[in-house]
């Protein structure tokens, strides 16, 4: 009886000391937990002031309410709009418009108009260069960094009321009211996960550019989630190379400063020179490869980026 009453007991004591232990991991884990929201809520109040607060969606204070309900309503006038435009296609069985001039119109309307509201256009260098192209009737592969959702609107009011088409992800289609305008436009959309659709992207992309149609891209395909520049991926070269079209490089400085990827919406206005676009000259496809290209273009982004958007190598 001695005996199992002391391995009973040194059985008990392993029991506690387990749980003891675990009890331990977890409140360790929990204060983790509690550290990483603390300090993002005193780096979300740090930027957007003391009423900022987090939600599950993202961060928000209020000029990124005001930012939101101005951008949901005008949205929901835009969709109106995409749903008639899309009605004209159809009973028109698409012999007027071909080039789907009028949804990039009215994408353009939304934009211009949201910026207006907030206060966030963007301060634009080098506009004669822009100026110049448009005026020659030359096309052109549009492409620029990006790290926030803002460089969007950006590149959209610096190529300005001209027809262009955006090369993107399939993924964007998803996006409320986003989605209708991409498909209504005929934007060049990229399933990454089949090569059929890449190729056929490749093809649509180039047709674009023959009929007289600019496109634009951010050839990182993603966000830049440490605001600097990320290598970059060749489908815009390769469709600018084989159309033989030149490719206008843009640099978006500091539009993270204005609405990070935590943020649902921006947390201050972009404009009075908070963000900047930097126009550079058109680098031409014709008597380079495709790697020349994209190497030159690089540079020339690169060029225009403030130190914290380069990246840490030339390589990188």
């Amino acid at each position: 009886p001695t005996r199992f009453n002391t391995k009973l007991s040194a059985a008990s004591v392993a029991a506690n000391s387990d749980a003891s232990n675990n009890n331990d991991d977890s409140t360790t884990t929990t204060s983790t937990t509690l550290t990483k929201q603390q300090k993002r809520l005193a780096q979300i109040r740090a930027e957007g002031g003391p009423l900022s607060f987090n939600t599950k969606y993202g961060a928000l204070n209020p000029y990124a309410i005001y930012y939101g309900i101005v951008s949901i309503s005008l949205g929901l006038v835009w969709f109106v709009a995409l749903v008639l435009a899309q009605l004209f296609y159809k009973v028109t069985g698409e012999r007027l418009d071909k080039r789907r001039r009028l949804p990039v119109f009215l994408s353009h309307c939304w934009g211009t108009a949201l910026m207006a509201l907030t206060g966030c256009f963007p301060k634009i260098e080098n506009k004669e260069i822009l100026k110049d192209f448009h005026k020659s009737g030359r096309k052109a592969m549009f492409v620029s960094n990006h790290n926030s959702w803002m460089d969007i609107p950006f590149l959209g009011y610096t190529i300005g009321w001209h027809n262009y088409k955006f090369v993107a992800k399939k993924e964007l289609e998803k996006v409320p009211i986003l989605g209708k305008a991409i498909k209504v436009a005929k934007n060049v959309l990229i399933d990454r996960t089949n090569r059929r659709s890449q190729l056929l992207t490749l093809k649509q992309g180039m047709r674009w550019l023959d009929d007289g149609v600019n496109l634009c891209t951010f050839p990182e395909g993603t966000r830049s989630r440490s605001n600097r520049l990320m290598p970059f991926k060749n489908g815009a070269f390769k469709m600018a190379h084989k159309a033989g079209k030149p490719v206008l490089p843009i640099s978006i400085c500091n539009a993270n400063d204005v609405m990070p990827s935590y943020w649902m919406f921006p947390y201050r206005p972009a404009g009075g020179g908070v963000c900047k676009v930097v126009v550079h000259k058109p680098v031409e496809s014709e008597g380079r490869t495709e790697e020349e290209l994209a190497d030159l273009v690089r540079e020339r982004i690169v060029e225009g980026l403030p130190d914290g958007q380069r990246p840490l190598t030339s390589s990188s």
